[in-house]
């Protein structure tokens, strides 16, 4: 399958730049394959779903995952740039950097910003190896919780590329790029269309008697960058650590068995009902990492609506929001929001789409 015929083009100034406010006061479109698109607002979500659906959101936490330092020794001392994208144990991470050609295995890099230093000093990182796909592993001169503490003091929020392009990043993003579920911490991006909720949402879904479930997903750095191979087959998916406990599990599939539909939260969550899903459309409690790459063609088994935001081109978001309603419906879709000036990406408005076979 060719990756183009996932491209479409999307004006800059249709990229947000701050998240809505108040959250629910975001323009969502609702698409149900073979109907006419709808223009709501996602303080609608009680009024467009029915008693006894299950939301499925994402609690992961996003870390200070952005740090800025030096290459140490050398004639020169280049200023780098570093993402961290994946834990390894308790000292090491992998990361993308910038400029990655400046640093080889044995460098170390010092990180912290002047007159933002941590309390343990600077955090030093030896270069242990740089991979092939651009990624670098770092082992930290510090572990475990003392690690944690010290990159949480550096460090800065991983903004998207798309927003940090066009302005640089403030202490409201700290509180703006996070989901009034995080409660996990591990993300380096996060979950975007849980950014939507407020409790008084969450009254409302509740007071009609919708019920809401938390899953955990640490979102990678991967999971937004467009694919830029040919061939949508050729792509390689960044694995992501995920967890469904018995108990959600089992109340899940309760609510199913008695009509109740599942609603998951963002590509994240759905992403980690699919891994779990038995042949039946049965959820199994899961602990484990997940590469699952959705594209047309994919049977779902688990999620039955979907509320996510506004994706990408060429993105596997976008292939995946294809799968679930088709792609030349979410084409349509697409063109529609750009054309009624909704706001795209991770700080942008929200769609909810109703799988493609299934009842609205």
């Amino acid at each position: 399958m060719r990756t183009d015929l996932f491209d479409f083009e999307l004006p800059p100034e249709s990229i947000a730049l701050r998240p809505a406010s108040p959250r629910d006061s975001a323009r969502m479109l609702v698409v149900r394959p073979g109907q006419t698109l709808e223009d709501r607002f996602v303080r609608d979500l009680p009024d467009l779903l029915a008693s006894g659906d299950q939301l499925v959101v994402n609690d992961t936490r996003v870390i200070a995952a952005q740090l800025t330092g030096r290459r140490l020794g050398g004639a020169t001392e280049p200023r780098i740039e570093a993402t961290l994208i994946k834990r390894i144990d308790g000292s090491r991470w992998q990361a993308l950097v910038k400029p990655a050609r400046k640093l080889s295995p044995g460098d170390v890099v010092r990180f912290g910003n002047e007159g933002r230093v941590c309390l343990l000093g600077n955090l030093d990182a030896e270069v242990e190896a740089k991979g092939e796909g651009g990624e670098i592993t770092l082992s930290f001169a510090f572990h475990g919780p003392v690690l944690d503490q010290a990159i949480a003091d550096l460090g800065a929020p991983p903004l998207p590329p798309y927003i940090a392009s066009r302005r640089e990043p403030d202490d409201r993003d700290a509180s703006d790029y996070q989901t009034m579920f995080a409660r996990n911490e591990g993300a380096v991006a996060a979950p975007t269309a849980g950014l939507h909720f407020t409790p008084a949402l969450e009254e409302a879904l509740a007071a009609r008697g919708i019920g809401l479930h938390r899953v955990t997903l640490h979102v990678g750095a991967g999971t937004f960058l467009p694919v830029k191979t040919d061939e949508v087959e050729d792509h390689r998916m960044h694995a992501e650590w995920g967890t469904i406990s018995q108990a959600t599990a089992e109340a899940l599939n309760a609510a199913r068995a008695k009509g109740g539909r599942i609603v998951a939260v963002g590509s994240t969550s759905l992403r980690l009902l699919e891994s779990a899903a038995r042949e039946d459309g049965t959820l199994a409690a899961f602990a484990d990492e997940t590469a699952i790459f959705i594209t047309p063609g994919y049977r779902f088994r688990a999620v039955d609506i979907m509320m996510t935001n506004f994706h990408l081109p060429r993105s596997t978001l976008f292939m995946l929001v294809s799968a679930f309603c088709g792609r030349e419906t979410m084409q349509q879709a697409y063109a529609h929001a750009v054309a009624d000036g909704y706001r795209f990406y991770s700080y942008g408005d929200a769609c909810l789409l109703f799988r493609n076979g299934a009842a609205a």
